[in-house]
């Protein structure tokens, strides 16, 4: 027999204590809060959506936001909009316009909601236009209820007095927003909008705030203001184009007809739709951004957001061009080729925009892009053909200045010369032949000092290419490629395991896992790629050794873990730092570990020590290993630029270990076979501390 007794249901219920806690936690500044209640009109497909600030800059103002989206019924705004932690959301599935939802699990916007002392919602759904429906809320009423559950809402319905969408009033503000909560909050909206402008189903967000009148020109004018240049191609009916490059100020640059644009290809008219290209490209570098508005790090990110050059169909933009990893007109692959005056995807922002009456582009049936006919291909070509001939002006220009310079610095070292040599003619006899002879040992020993400085110049324009290329596949592997594998392996994996069963771990389940373990060593590869490059890195400044010499080892672990290589760190007890940037210890530690990764290929146990001592206010670095050591190559030449016994090695890293010592003013040497058995590097560097 059962003793319990049935009593009653219960319920998890949470007190109104809650709300404001979740509101001050999740709403860590106003812009946030805002932010999220735009977002939500994002997913909703709205077209414009207008953020009105209403006296904010005191406490007690108010925020409208109304867009117009698809608005909510009865059942939306109950079960969904009310309904904590619950978006209805799912970033794996677009919106009816093909957005990828922003918004998050719903608790971004009780945040936003918590901003002020009331509420105030009236939306109207885009399926029944003839509805309104309001929603009140008092924020006071939580104040004395002992759970939520206690304060009632009321859902009304009106007649309507707006189109299809939803407006939010916030009323009471408890804070009052700054000057610079109204910045981030503009810079937020215009990475949700669209970068052109004119995309009939681009979203765009117009921001009121009349005591922050700059802010609202930023939302409307984005950053093409701040491009260095523009180029402007346009190709007609009968397949003929014509380009205009222009400054930043609207100037002409450069321009050219058909005939110089299409040498290439004997002037041949392209088989394409008459099209346009707009091409905005920008010059990332800190100094230039000084006296600016903006900063290039928030230019940076809108870029990454948005860079590329995206392809529009009469008027409406055909995914996937454009988007993030999706470099179809091959710009970054361009720019290894031929680095200099090139842009790339993540330093300008173009559109194309193609008249197809005819339909001479034809859609693919999954409705991903174009079928790749010889009017897609033309269409490419086209843009890729303006873009050649603009590098090749631009490289032009440069040359002349780089000439122009060189020639004046010859100039001014050949008028140098003469005054000496007047000086000496004008020098007492006695001392005429020993000032000749002084400057005569001058001159030679500055002629070889150049001529050392030219073949090392040659070498770090090898080597800065070499790091372009890495950076560039670093890039492009970690958009898509990386991604469709890796979706397409977890899909085999999750089918494998439906339909097999059993049979899926006997002879599946080894391929898969390893496809899965290199895939995501590519990943942790292009990853690393494009850390080394940050240039964060190279600001001088204090180094930590340990730290840094951590920081690499951890970025190598994945591929010291794959080839079951073990490193054992025996740092000494204090903590030895000096001046410079990260980025040179970096570089020191990453080709010692690279030199010793290809000497432990074959070896049966790999093992690295790496050590660190302190003597005479120097660090003392020592990496080893058990490798086959240094042999076929004497120990002198190591240090020299393409000296290896590697098949497909490029003789580089241990140069620059010695180069990048020597600027530090240190020591760096070789043992042949260390304690371990293979090499050892030791090197010696001044701190400042430890």
């Amino acid at each position: 027999m059962n003793d319990t007794e049935f009593l009653a249901n219960a319920h998890i219920r949470f007190s109104p204590t809650i709300l404001q806690r979740l509101g001050e936690e999740l709403n860590p500044s106003p812009d946030v809060g805002i932010l999220e209640l735009v977002k939500n009109a994002y997913d909703a497909d709205a077209i414009n959506c207008t953020i009105e600030l209403i006296n904010t800059n005191q406490s007690g103002g108010a925020i409208l936001i109304k867009d117009d989206g698809d608005g909510m019924d009865v059942e939306a705004i109950r079960d969904k909009w009310l309904l904590l932690g619950e978006s209805g959301k799912s970033v794996s599935h677009m919106t009816k316009l093909g957005r990828t939802p922003a918004g998050s699990k719903g608790l971004g916007r009780l945040a936003a909601l918590r901003m002020g002392n009331e509420v105030a919602l009236s939306t109207c759904p885009k399926c029944d236009s003839t509805k309104q429906y309001n929603l009140y809320i008092d924020w006071s009423n939580y104040e004395n209820a002992k759970t939520v559950e206690e304060v009632n809402l009321v859902i009304q319905e009106r007649s309507p007095q707006i189109e299809h969408g939803t407006e939010i009033l916030l009323q009471g503000l408890h804070s009052a927003i700054g000057r610079m909560d109204v910045k981030k909050l503009a810079r937020k909206l215009i990475l949700l909008a669209d970068p052109f402008g004119d995309n009939p189903h681009g979203f765009k967000p117009h921001l009121i705030a009349p005591e922050f009148a700059e802010f609202e020109s930023l939302v409307q004018n984005r950053y093409f203001e701040d491009a260095e240049y523009y180029l402007t191609v346009e190709v007609n009916k009968q397949g003929y184009i014509k380009a205009l490059v222009t400054d930043h100020r609207g100037g002409e640059l450069f321009s050219a007809n058909h005939e110089e644009l299409t040498k290439k290809r004997g002037g041949k008219p392209y088989n394409c739709p008459p099209a346009k290209f707009d091409l905005w490209v920008f010059i990332l570098k800190s100094d230039s951004f000084s006296t600016r508005k903006i900063t290039l790090a928030e230019l940076q990110r809108w870029l990454k957001e948005f860079g590329g050059v995206h392809l529009y169909e009469n008027g409406l933009r055909v995914s996937p061009y454009g988007d993030q990893g999706n470099d179809w007109l091959e710009m970054n692959i361009r720019r290894v080729q031929s680095p200099e005056e090139r842009p790339a995807t993540n330093s300008s922002l173009g559109r194309i925009s193609v008249l197809n009456i005819n339909q001479q582009l034809l859609q693919k049936t999954d409705r991903s892009g174009f079928i790749e006919n010889e009017a897609f291909l033309d269409l490419k070509l086209f843009a890729q053909d303006a873009m050649d001939w603009m590098a090749k002006k631009r490289l032009q220009v440069a040359e002349e200045r780089r000439q122009k310079k060189r020639d004046e610095n010859q100039k001014k070292s050949s008028q140098s010369k003469k005054n000496i040599e007047q000086v000496i003619a004008h020098a007492p006899a006695s001392v005429q032949v020993e000032l000749k002879q002084a400057f005569d040992s001058y001159e030679h020993s500055r002629n070889k000092e150049i001529e050392q400085l030219q073949q090392e110049l040659q070498l770090y324009r090898t080597l800065s290419t070499a790091g372009i290329t890495a950076a560039t596949f670093a890039h492009e592997s970690s958009g898509n490629p990386i991604k469709v594998i890796t979706q397409s392996i977890k899909a085999i994996e999750r089918r494998g395991k439906e339909l097999l069963a059993e049979q899926y771990y006997q002879v599946l389940e080894n391929p898969v896992s390893q496809i899965i373990k290199a895939v995501h060593s590519l990943g942790v590869l292009g990853e690393a790629t494009l850390k080394l490059l940050n240039h964060e890195k190279r600001r001088l400044g204090r180094v930590e050794i340990h730290e840094v010499i951590k920081g690499v080892l951890a970025t190598f672990q994945p591929f010291l873990e794959g080839r079951e290589v073990s490193v054992v760190t025996e740092f000494c007890p204090s903590n030895p730092y000096l001046r410079g940037s990260e980025a040179t210890i970096e570089s020191i530690i990453t080709n010692l570990i690279n030199n010793s990764l290809i000497a432990l290929e074959g070896a049966l146990s790999r093992n690295i020590i790496i050590r660190t001592t302190i003597e005479n206010n120097k660090v003392i670095l020592q990496l080893l290993d058990n490798g086959h050591g240094i042999q076929e190559i004497n120990i002198e030449d190591i240090w020299l630029p393409g000296q290896t016994t590697r098949p497909n090695g490029t003789g580089l890293g241990l140069t620059i270990v010695r180069d990048t010592v020597t600027d530090l003013n240190g020591e760096v040497k070789a043992i042949a076979k260390s304690e371990l058995g293979g090499a050892e590097f030791i090197i010696k560097l001044p701190i400042l501390g430890s």
